[in-house]
């Protein structure tokens, strides 16, 4: 059985599903990733969600803020390769998932441009300042999901990949969801979540997402 980091996962009753790889958001791998294991797994997915941040977890914005600034972008690298060798072994298929909230999100990019069997990635208002994929690299469509009252991921940012690697990306797409702002999932899936933006971003959450999830 191939190394792994610590992490969350979650099966289907049959044992095995097709493979999907939750990333965290800021806060660590909280409650609120493993729930979303459980409900991937609740729909006949193996879903596993590595701990970027090995033991560490925020429940107050500055320390989630300096658990995010700090994280090692070349110890992630790692962290996500071992995962999703791990989760192949998993998968009832060749191609998996990957899904990221907020650093995650683009994290879940990063992954994706790591491993040629990932075929399709999930991003939610993904952002790190640190993170810079190779989208070149990407093999599968992504699907990037965003609030239009997001102040911290920018236009400009939301357009990433660019079109010209779109082109390996294929039928890729950009969702902006109207009157919603950062974090929107959790705050739907969480309704007294107190869900805030990452560092160096004024306001925090204020909107609940109408979207379907």
């Amino acid at each position: 059985m191939a190394a792994r980091p610590p992490a969350i996962s979650a099966t289907p009753p049959p044992g095995k599903g097709p493979g999907v790889l939750v990333i965290q958001e800021w806060w660590g791998l909280v409650g609120h990733i493993k729930k979303v294991c459980d409900r991937f797994a609740a729909e006949g997915f193996s879903a596993l969600a590595p701990d970027l941040y090995h033991g560490k977890t925020a429940t107050e914005p500055d320390t989630a803020g300096k658990l995010f600034m700090a994280l090692n972008i070349a110890q992630a690298e790692k962290d996500l390769r071992g995962a999703l060798t791990f989760l192949a072994g998993h998968s009832s298929t060749a191609k998996l998932g990957v899904v990221g909230f907020c650093m995650g999100g683009q994290l879940a990019l990063f992954a994706a441009t790591l491993n040629p069997n990932v075929g399709a990635t999930v991003n939610f208002y993904g952002i790190h300042p640190n993170v810079k994929p190779d989208y070149s690299k990407l093999a599968g469509p992504v699907l990037g999901l965003f609030a239009d009252k997001d102040g911290f991921v920018t236009p400009q940012l939301r357009r990433r990949p660019t079109p010209r690697s779109r082109k390996r990306a294929r039928r890729s797409e950009i969702h902006i969801y109207p009157g919603v702002d950062h974090g929107f999932f959790k705050r739907r899936a969480s309704p007294t979540s107190t869900t805030r933006r990452p560092p160096t971003t004024p306001g925090g959450a204020r909107s609940r997402s109408s979207a379907r999830t």
